[in-house]
């Protein structure tokens, strides 16, 4: 393709160089650039793409795209490659990917879903419901990207970057996918990951305080904002009007066309009549101006705001009430409300709460049903949000029977300042806890102390098969380590 052509869209460029150079790649990283590629430096958080220039056109690279901050005497890049600069290469690196795989997304239908919470179980349920009506549905998310059946791959993040995005969807097109359903981040947003995208229906979920840090968000104002764009985005809204950043959004989405679900107010999908026992949910709603009752195998409140967001979609894609509740009753999301099989017939859950609320969520949910006693493990994230360590730290003292403190993904920082952090809140509580800094032990603790009438919930992990210190992933899949305790204790 015509670096003309590739650069098309990009706002306010200033170009030297030879614009009608064959590129025959794009990349934002140096190490994979080969013969007649398009290298776009972008400033990120731990690096700086303007630093590995040199190593760009070492490996192939024609043409660069740099930043209008960047110095060009100083990055002294040969007069032979054509240099772009652009205002904002984030920008310019969607774009330009976008082109590059021939814009795929204006070529199936594109439903975003954003929020807190709930995002990756909304998409599994959506996708589930469309497949039972037939169309082949491609999914992005935190978990894995799919292609229909075909797996893509385990996810870094949950949105990829602009350029594996448009790189994934080129790959749907190429399968006749008919729609993809994508968790879009607050951070994709603000990043402009999806921009160039084609959305056609957006979808907000909820709002908690999460993702402040120096590294995403710098206060909720900002947060909120950058999950605002995606309805600036598409031509079709559905919003949890129950959340009163749903009623903003509606009042703020100008040229997007709003609709509404909830539970506690009149909304255009309203849930009524939520029964929760220890294995699912059940409620009424109206389908095709019918009120059906639709259960779902994954106790909790929350579960019947995700499932009244992915009615409200599947109702535009004329799915029959059959597919909805089909779509809807056995659906399973690792790492949500995800019991451990096991021959003893304990209650072990493993559920990616890992905020204030959402550990709240999945703990005033068990407790309504077990008859023995809560017992929590859990602990904070590295780099993260330090505010809601203490918080999350009353809330186990406050709702669990017993909460045994451990790591999560300590990353750079060290476990014990996380756990002194987290301990300041539980002991505000009458809770009764205990430190064990190794997971693994911690686990093997509350496996050990637990009855059959009792449930344990491994919060904050969920789906993820690692734990990240020092820069480093370690294999740590909760499923097998549950395993292999249980056959410990057995012995």
């Amino acid at each position: 393709m015509r670096l003309r052509e590739l650069i098309n869209g990009i706002p306010n460029l200033k170009v030297k160089g030879d614009l009608d150079l064959e590129i025959k790649n794009i990349e934002n990283n140096s190490k994979k650039v080969t013969e007649d590629t398009l290298f776009i430096a972008i400033r990120g958080f731990d690096f700086d793409g303007h630093k590995f220039l040199d190593e760009a056109i070492k490996n192939g690279a024609t043409a660069v795209m740099i930043d209008i901050n960047a110095n060009l005497k100083e990055l002294k890049i040969p007069d032979y490659i054509t240099v772009i600069v652009s205002e904002d290469t984030r920008i310019g690196l969607s774009v330009v990917s976008c082109n590059f795989y021939g814009n795929p997304s204006r070529k199936f239908k594109l439903i975003g879903v954003t929020g807190t919470k709930g995002k990756t179980t909304t998409t599994y349920m959506i996708k589930s419901i469309l497949e039972k009506a037939g169309y082949k549905v491609g999914l992005i998310g935190t978990i894995e990207n799919y292609s229909g059946e075909k797996s893509l791959g385990r996810s870094n993040r949950t949105t990829p970057e602009s350029i594996e995005l448009q790189r994934m969807f080129y790959k749907m097109v190429q399968e006749k996918v008919d729609i993809v359903v994508m968790e879009v981040s607050s951070q994709s947003l603000k990043l402009n990951r999806v921009y160039g995208c084609d959305f056609d229906i957006g979808v907000f979920t909820n709002f908690y305080k999460d993702h402040i840090s120096l590294k995403e968000h710098p206060n909720m104002e900002d947060y909120f904002n950058s999950k605002l764009k995606l309805f600036t985005m598409c031509k079709k809204g559905f919003i949890n009007i129950d959340d009163i950043k749903g009623l903003k959004i509606k009042r703020m989405a100008k040229n997007c066309s709003i609709f509404t679900y909830g539970i506690n107010i009149e909304a255009d999908l309203l849930g009524k009549d939520i029964t929760v026992t220890n294995v699912n949910v059940d409620f009424r709603v109206k389908i095709n101006d019918k009120n059906e009752r639709v259960k779902i195998n994954v106790p909790g409140r929350f579960s019947v705001y995700n499932a009244l967001a992915a009615i409200s979609v599947a109702r535009c894609f004329n799915v029959t009430t059959e597919n909805i509740k089909e779509g809807l009753e056995n659906i399973s999301v690792p790492g949500r409300s995800e019991l451990v099989p096991n021959k003893q017939e304990l209650a072990i859950m493993i559920d990616y709460a890992h905020t204030p609320e959402s550990l709240e969520n999945i703990l005033s949910a068990v407790k309504t049903y077990t008859r023995g006693r809560v017992i929590c493990v859990f602990g904070c994230g590295g780099d993260r949000d330090k505010t809601k360590r203490p918080l999350m730290g009353e809330v186990s003292g406050r709702i669990a029977d017993f909460s045994i403190v451990t790591t999560d993904n300590p990353r750079t920082e060290h476990p014990a300042q996380i756990i002194s952090e987290i301990e300041a809140g539980i002991s505000k509580t009458k809770g009764n806890y205990i430190v064990i800094e190794d997971r693994r032990e911690a686990i093997k603790y509350a496996l050990k102390k637990m009855n059959k009438n009792d449930i344990v919930i491994l919060a904050g992990k969920g789906h993820e098969t690692y734990q990240e210190i020092n820069g480093e992933k370690y294999p740590f899949d909760e499923r097998i380590i549950v395993k292999e305790i249980l056959k410990e204790i057995k012995k």
